[in-house]
């Protein structure tokens, strides 16, 4: 038996109209939200996101790419856990499975801690460009080693920090900005968004990658542009912004992109129409 078939339920589905095809992207949920250290409900961003992606226009000019003609497989949910080693373990050996495949695959949170079990599934050398308003490199938070707030410490612990770029945080602690400065931890700061540099910066550092694991924390945005989110952040980057350093990976790449800490609790519908947008934009962008 497969991870596949132990480790997945169906659930509300991206809509893939054309399923006779090899499938450009392959799409699974992580409904998880066990450590949150504010607002409960990530949880249940998997399927907000779905439910956007299914209600938004998956035309792109600038790639023309109609994605309606494209076969996106969406598996579903993992099955719910409280645990969060379990839910790691089960989501690091369900995309290990998965990466053979070699096509893109996609992963909707749930909150960040999701992504130490599925970037560690990765050969080490894969790049990790994480986009998030805090740094998550605490040793613990509230009693728990593996947090949200700590995955990337976790991951540097396990794979070294040569590797990773950090873009857009504002909000973090001291003992966070010791750590990462003592590991050397690549970073591309909101002045530098602010300046007009984000995308060359993240174009040039991507270059260095044979191919990179994409992890956006949609609380690198402003609350006013994304309000629903598990811990928002006031004075963050514009979704303009955001969207031109992702389209400055075109022609790289990228092998997984993660959409976290989605809380539709919280939400107008901005953020989960911003989450789906990013979503069909990366496939688009990778089909080309």
């Amino acid at each position: 038996m497969s991870y596949r078939d132990l480790y997945l339920s169906k659930s509300p589905l991206i809509i893939s109209p054309n399923e006779d095809s090899d499938p450009a992207a392959i799409i699974y949920g992580i409904p998880f939200d066990s450590t949150h250290s504010y607002k409960p409900g990530t949880r249940f961003g998997p399927d907000a996101i779905r439910d956007a992606f299914n209600n938004i226009e998956i035309f792109h000019p600038q790639f023309q790419i109609d994605l309606a003609s494209v076969n996106i497989q969406d598996l579903g949910n993992i099955h719910h856990t409280v645990n969060v080693e379990e839910m790691t373990d089960m989501v690091n050996k369900l995309t290990g499975e998965l990466i053979k495949k070699d096509r893109l695959l996609v992963i909707l949170g749930g909150e960040h801690s999701l992504t130490y079990g599925t970037y560690t599934a990765f050969p080490k050398d894969t790049g990790y460009i994480v986009f998030d308003a805090h740094f998550d490199l605490r040793s613990e938070y509230a009693g728990v080693r593996l947090s949200h707030a700590a995955y990337l410490r976790r991951v540097v612990e396990k794979n070294g920090a040569e590797n990773i770029i950090h873009v857009g945080a504002r909000s973090f602690v001291g003992e966070e900005l010791a750590f990462l400065k003592e590991h050397k931890i690549k970073t591309i700061t909101e002045k530098d968004i602010r300046d007009g540099k984000g995308p060359k910066l993240v174009n040039d550092m991507l270059s260095t990658f044979k191919k990179t694991y994409v992890s956006v924390d949609l609380d690198v945005l402003d609350p006013a542009f994304a309000p629903g989110v598990g811990n928002p952040e006031a004075v963050g980057i514009t979704s303009r912004e955001l969207f031109d350093m992702i389209y400055a990976m075109e022609g790289h790449k990228i092998a997984c992109l993660d959409v976290v800490e989605l809380n539709p609790t919280y939400d107008t519908g901005a953020t989960a129409s911003l989450a789906a947008k990013l979503i069909s934009t990366m496939i688009a962008m990778n089909i080309k």
